[in-house]
């Protein structure tokens, strides 16, 4: 990787970085034909795409009794996965149910005013498969929604001639009440509208390809969803202490995970920026996904970034607005406080993404493409609804009663006006 100055960006080098493109526009589409399809067809139309896709010929739709099975297969061999796979649920069910609200009302001089929080009742969590199995992401998706006490937590997962036991087990150690072999486009259009197999969700959450984002992105409306994300990005914060073996080690991680991801780090020391570059050429030669990461480090918005200070380093950042911000740095909670753009923050040389991508406890379902500015990660309150509650004594009312009316009036609605007097004939 070349070192480049922050200063010396052109607009087109800026605009690179900081309108990151997930390619969904290219496969609109495409994707919805698929998505109408599902949305008429059914189960028909998921077992045809899923030979057409992912070259299977898909028997069961329904995998639930699979998932259980996979657990128990993995219990009974004492398989050392299960041990890390409920280890890593128990770190991200903690962190959650931290998350969890509670209700509350309180007394504002005769009006008893207050907030309440129910789950919504079926959600859908995607979770990725095809060339990679991701049982980290059944544990993310699945948790907070099984916290937040969702009545039913379905999973779609791509199909297999032999699905990945360990995802399967992950998903039901997380809690799923039902599992779903059906992948991509059609899965999102599966849980949105419903199958003759698969229970129509009220919310569609969880991380995908290009082709997932598109499907997200056209049925948002008739479903909720969590928000459209595109290739996975990093962006690492550092000063002239970090070790630039450790940094690059967080970027060539991340550049592992797509062709298309994002993998920037910014400093202030121009010899810590080398420095970072050479060990991220070194150390990509030595990993497994060379090919992708490669892609990933020559994406034009990847880079080691030199900055003329500290401050234009965060405002770099800032206006990034990275998934996983990592700050190394000798005062890494100032720099920390000037920050506001970021999905998760990793602080400190021994928080390596990785960390967080599967056992910390925190959620890996977060925003990218600068959506950090607008909304937060996957969470708790993701699959919750609010209402709010309020009871008026007649004083309070009488208190109230010439605003009320004075404002109804205004607004040309007399009968809104008169539902107060009334009470005071």
């Amino acid at each position: 990787m070349d070192v480049r100055t922050v200063a010396d960006l052109s607009p087109a080098e800026r605009r690179a970085f900081f309108q990151r493109d997930a390619g969904v526009e290219g496969v609109r589409e495409d994707v919805r034909g698929i998505v109408e399809r599902v949305r008429e067809e059914g189960d028909v139309a998921v077992r045809e795409f899923a030979e057409e896709f992912d070259g299977v010929a898909v028997g069961n739709v329904d995998v639930t009794d699979e998932a259980e099975r996979a657990h128990d297969e993995l219990a009974d061999a004492d398989d050392p996965i299960l041990d890390a796979v409920r280890e890593a649920a128990a770190n991200i069910r903690e962190f959650h149910e931290r998350q969890r609200p509670e209700d509350w009302r309180d007394d504002f001089g005769g009006r008893e005013l207050g907030r309440r929080f129910r789950p919504i009742d079926r959600v859908g969590v995607y979770v990725p498969g095809g060339a990679a199995a991701y049982p980290s992401s059944a544990l993310m998706g699945v948790i907070p929604a099984v916290v937040a006490g969702v009545d039913h937590v379905a999973v779609a997962t791509p199909p297999a001639d032999e699905l990945n036991p360990v995802t399967l087990a992950a998903i039901h150690e997380a809690g799923a009440d039902a599992v779903y072999q059906v992948g991509g486009a059609q899965a999102i259009a599966a849980l949105a509208y419903g199958t003759e197999t698969v229970t129509r969700a009220q919310k569609v959450v969880g991380p995908g390809n290009k082709w997932v984002t598109a499907a997200k992105s056209i049925v948002q409306g008739d479903v909720e969803i969590d928000f459209l994300a595109g290739p996975s990005e990093v962006l690492v914060l550092a000063d002239e202490t970090a070790d630039p073996e450790l940094v690059a080690a967080d970027l060539v991680a991340q550049a592992e995970h797509d062709p298309n991801a994002s993998v920037v780090a910014v400093t202030a020391d121009a010899d810590l920026a080398d420095a970072v570059a050479d060990a991220v050429d070194a150390q990509a030669a030595e990993r497994e996904r060379e090919e992708t990461i490669r892609a990933a480090l020559d994406n034009d918005a990847s880079g080691v970034l030199h900055a003329r200070s500290m401050p234009e380093a965060v405002l770099f950042a800032e206006e990034y607005a990275a998934e996983h911000l990592s700050i190394v740095a000798d005062d890494d909670e100032a720099l920390l406080d000037r920050i506001t753009n970021a999905g998760s923050v990793f602080l400190g040389p021994y928080s390596p993404v990785a960390a967080g991508d599967y056992a910390a406890g925190t959620n890996h379902v977060l925003p990218t493409n600068g959506g950090a500015k607008r909304y937060g990660g996957l969470s708790v309150d993701t699959f919750l609804r609010s209402s709010t509650v309020q009871r008026l004594d007649r004083d309070a009312l009488d208190d109230l009663s010439e605003t009320i009316t004075s404002l109804a009036d205004a607004e040309g609605l007399e009968a809104h006006a008169e539902s107060v007097r009334k009470r005071f004939e």
